[in-house]
């Protein structure tokens, strides 16, 4: 699976945060009011963002059991909040390998952010039959659906949009990856097995005092456009060199779409 560094991971987490679709969220907190205590399972859990997004929203009494690959983030994340009633525990585990030995246990609900839109349609199948079998529900949060508003224009930003896109389609450790289709066919699947869905838009919404994250991104977009081929190199350097200047002078604003979803069994609600 593709690694995230730490770095990044920070700058993107108050554009997560206040991207998160409140219709979405308030479905998964009524869904476990009822509960005394929960049991959620974080599933690419990074350096603990979900958790410190959602742990007030929940019963007081919880126990996370926080899945990645990256012992660093793994690090980061069971020190991402210290509450006397939440317990953290972190789960060195290759979700492309292994993901079937995290689910056994008796869990409240499973919480995924920013992953869907990595994995392949096999690995999504794969998920669904097995969350499924065990009837649990699942917030998925933020996976990008391949639109990104840049203003003002450019000339070459709907190919250089095009080419990211592309990109998102390669393996990301999962086989090729379902990029911007992930959220519908994450909607369809879970249709399929007869859960209730609620979903909605959870767009970054990124302001021209933005400096930094629309830096990060451009410069990303960029390396992603390259590694295509489908355009040339001097297009994408000129691109990323006016972009950057209406960055640099305050002018530029960003919109880059995303789409949270709830799913569960029509019955535990």
């Amino acid at each position: 699976m593709s690694r995230f560094p730490a770095e990044w991971l920070a700058l993107r987490e108050r554009y997560d945060v206040a991207a998160r679709n409140p219709d979405v969220l308030d479905a998964v907190t009524l869904s476990l009011n009822a509960h005394p205590s929960v049991h959620v399972l974080d599933l690419a859990c990074g350096s603990g963002s979900t958790v410190r997004t959602l742990h007030s929203r929940f019963p007081t009494r919880q126990h996370w059991d926080l899945v990645d690959n990256d012992l660093d983030l793994l690090t980061l994340a069971r020190n991402a909040i210290r509450e006397d009633d939440i317990t953290l525990n972190t789960v060195r585990l290759d979700l492309n390998r292994d993901l079937e030995t995290v689910l056994d246990d008796r869990i409240d609900l499973i919480t995924i952010s920013a992953l869907l839109d990595l994995v392949s349609q096999a690995w999504l199948e794969r998920f669904l039959g097995e969350v499924g079998a065990r009837t649990l529900p699942v917030y998925a949060a933020l996976t990008y659906n391949g639109r990104i508003d840049l203003l003002p224009a450019d000339p070459l930003d709907a190919a250089t949009i095009a080419a990211v896109n592309a990109h998102q389609g390669t393996d990301k450790g999962f086989g090729l990856a379902l990029g911007p289709s992930a959220a519908d066919a994450a909607i369809a699947g879970f249709k399929r097995l007869g859960y209730s869905v609620v979903s909605g838009s959870s767009d970054w919404v990124i302001s021209p005092d933005d400096r930094a994250m629309q830096a990060e991104l451009l410069n990303g977009w960029a390396s992603a456009a390259r590694e295509t081929g489908t355009l040339r190199e001097t297009d994408i350097d000129d691109w990323l060199a006016r972009r950057g200047a209406m960055v640099a002078a305050g002018r530029s604003s960003m919109r880059v779409g995303h789409v949270d979803v709830f799913a569960f069994p029509s019955s535990t609600r």
